[in-house]
């Protein structure tokens, strides 16, 4: 199932209202902290897409058949930007450029790859696993926010 985005901020919160419903459609509970999650993935990753290429995109989510303890969820944005992601570094004080960082955290698996004239970032979280924290993928006693390069589109 996809969404199409347009390069419009506004979309970011019909991206989530519409990831919300497919959840609850595939017995996903939104109370469940996969939801939780995957809510958070989706409004970063729909973010990036508008606010840092200007162009349209196409949001996916590839839920299990059935909602069983092991099942993954995937989840990818679309766009046809050659804008690559790539590392920069955060301040305290700035109010974006961690996007990218939360997905490290909280995915399973993330990655990226070209796709025609743009690229498709996906990332992948296991219904089974425990939450994860994301201070915990940045060396324990940080969080997401304090002292990590993140990740945000910068033009080339």
């Amino acid at each position: 199932m996809q969404l199409e985005i347009r390069p419009d901020p506004a979309e970011v919160g019909r991206a989530r209202r519409w990831a919300r419903s497919r959840l609850a459609g595939s017995g996903i509970d939104v109370d469940e902290p996969l939801a939780e999650t995957l809510i958070l993935l989706v409004s970063e990753l729909v973010t990036n897409a508008v606010v840092h290429t200007g162009c349209p995109a196409v949001l996916r989510l590839s839920l299990p058949g059935e909602a069983t303890e092991s099942a993954t969820v995937r989840l990818e944005v679309a766009d046809t930007s050659c804008q690559a992601p790539v590392p920069r570094c955060a301040d305290g004080d700035e109010t974006g450029g961690r996007g990218l960082a939360l997905v490290v955290g909280l995915a399973d698996r993330w990655g990226w790859s070209a796709e025609g004239t743009g690229k498709r970032i996906w990332c992948e979280i296991d219904r089974g696993s425990e939450p994860r924290e994301a201070a915990a993928a940045f060396g324990g006693g940080i969080t997401a926010y304090e002292g990590f390069e993140g990740f945000a589109y910068e033009a080339v």
